[in-house]
């Protein structure tokens, strides 16, 4: 079996960031997030930053699920306790199947550098009509931890023993 090109490997991602004070200018972790999905060889199909409203981040969740050439949607921002928070209720509604392992990891990940607070964070995964959505905390660290422990290897078709982007075109099935 041949090894697959960049071009079959390389993952079509929409990066939202959930923030009421954020814009793209001032958004260190979406930047973070935007450059290493790039630099594992993946494209950027659309970046946004949304206010923490469940409609609206539910409203822009939904036009990329629905398009094609969306296969990945990562988020940052509104995971956690506030009454603004709404990432999780605006997101697992729209899940055919949750991921329930990338929450549970994340925080285990997470307790090596935050110790109990860990239990705060309400990262979620799940899929929905084909495509991979990961939503991460908001600070940097949690992005970089996300990214670097979980994520990256689950996008990567050559991660073994195995990972999501080999599934990806089975998810319709």
């Amino acid at each position: 079996m041949n090894s697959p090109s960049v071009l079959e490997s390389a993952l079509n991602c929409a990066l939202l960031t959930i923030s009421d004070t954020r814009s793209l200018a001032d958004d260190k972790s979406g930047d973070i997030l935007s450059q290493a999905l790039q630099e594992a060889g993946h494209q950027l199909a659309a970046r946004e930053v949304v206010k923490d409203d469940v409609y609206a981040i539910r409203a822009l969740l939904s036009l990329w699920i629905a398009d094609d050439n969306v296969q990945v949607i990562l988020t940052t921002g509104g995971t956690g306790f506030t009454g603004r928070d709404s990432t999780p209720e605006a997101a697992s509604v729209l899940f055919d199947k949750h991921i329930d392992g990338f929450g549970e990891l994340f925080r285990q990940l997470s307790y090596d550098d935050i110790g109990s607070s860990t239990i705060q964070s309400r990262a979620i995964g799940g899929l929905a009509n084909g495509t991979l959505i990961f939503c991460l905390p908001g600070s940097s660290n949690a992005v970089q931890t996300g990214w670097d422990k979980i994520i990256r290897n689950q996008l990567d078709i050559n991660f073994k023993p195995c990972n999501f982007a080999e599934l990806i075109p089975r998810f319709k099935e």
